[in-house]
């Protein structure tokens, strides 16, 4: 038997022994700034993914107190993800969101939404899996559009002033000579062609051409891997890795994951139609490592890497950045 085969064997075998013995707890979810400050998520009121504030984990003592587990701040896309050893029975608990991180630049952590229970997603050889409704930070005030949608009632039409005595006709104003024409415009550049409301899939080796780097757009090729995909990341690949050294693994399973995601990710900022979302590249890509098997984790990445060849039928529709 091959050794490098026979080695993959032991620590496989030796994963699952320590899953079991000792276990693991998740708990992610996402925080959205509640612009119209109605404790609602709404696509209709622009609410959106907000970095850098704090969610409490906190549970009954069973005694009528509250302890808190834990405290961590939300990351790059309004995601936040905690861990905990063993296997504690969380579905008693809260997630609330507490206030703006330390050195947080942000304009919506004025007070959180209500708090929302933790609820258990999977259970898998002692490894479980909780998730959390989308929680809730808002701005000192509503946004202005807000207050559009329920027009205040008529009070008392004011009485008239009283009329004003006519002013003497003032003298016509002398005309005043033209001014001189205004020099050209100068040519306006022109945009690369913006595929975002076609269905567009691209490969990572379209991501990575030179001539389509005008589509790096929410992100850049030095963006941190772990910036984007968290905590469960950063573990796996290390903070230093950037997004475009991502997209040059091959040959390993978990390269291979990482580098799909990444396109993926890129697709889905992309093109409007994209099987995936942001937020579901990154929920998708957490879980597979999470599950810890080089099984699970080829066949994410074989769903990232069909979605992103279109899957069979949808091409990539970038042009050559001018």
């Amino acid at each position: 038997m091959d050794p490098l085969f026979k080695f993959k064997l032991c620590f496989l075998a030796l994963s699952l022994f320590l899953a079991t013995a000792y276990g693991y707890t998740v708990v992610s979810g996402f925080v959205f700034c509640d612009k119209c400050k109605d404790g609602q998520v709404s696509i209709f009121d622009f609410d959106y993914p907000i970095n850098g504030v704090k969610v409490k984990i906190a549970c009954g003592d069973g005694k009528g107190g509250v302890t808190d587990l834990r405290e961590e701040p939300t990351n790059f896309f309004g995601g936040y993800t905690m861990s905990f050893e063993g296997t504690p029975d969380l579905s008693g608990c809260t997630a609330t969101v507490t206030g703006p991180a330390q050195g947080a630049m942000t304009n919506c952590s004025a007070g959180g939404g209500p708090p929302r229970s933790l609820k258990l997603l999977f259970r898998l050889l002692d490894l479980e899996m909780y998730g959390v409704d989308p929680l809730v930070s808002q701005p000192d005030q509503p946004m202005s559009f807000c207050s559009s949608r329920s027009a205040p009632v008529p009070g008392p039409k004011p009485p008239s002033p009283p009329s004003l005595p006519s002013l003497p006709k003032l003298p016509p104003l002398p005309k005043l000579p033209p001014l001189p024409p205004l020099p050209p415009f100068p040519p306006m550049r022109q945009m690369p062609h913006t595929p975002f409301l076609e269905a567009s899939a691209c490969q990572h080796e379209n991501w990575t051409n030179p001539d389509y780097k005008c589509y790096w757009r929410a992100v850049n090729p030095d963006t941190k891997v772990a910036v984007i995909f968290g905590a469960i990341a950063a573990e796996r690949y290390g903070t230093d890795m950037t997004l475009w050294k991502g997209l040059q693994g091959r040959g390993d399973p978990y390269k291979t994951l990482l580098r799909e995601a990444i396109t993926a990710f890129l697709n889905s900022y992309s093109s409007l139609h994209f099987p995936y979302h942001s937020l579901s590249v990154v929920q998708h890509f957490n879980l597979a490592l999470m599950d810890g098997s080089e099984r699970s984790v080829l066949h994410a990445a074989l769903r990232f890497k069909h979605a992103n060849s279109g899957n069979g039928h949808v091409t990539c529709k970038f042009d050559p950045c001018k």
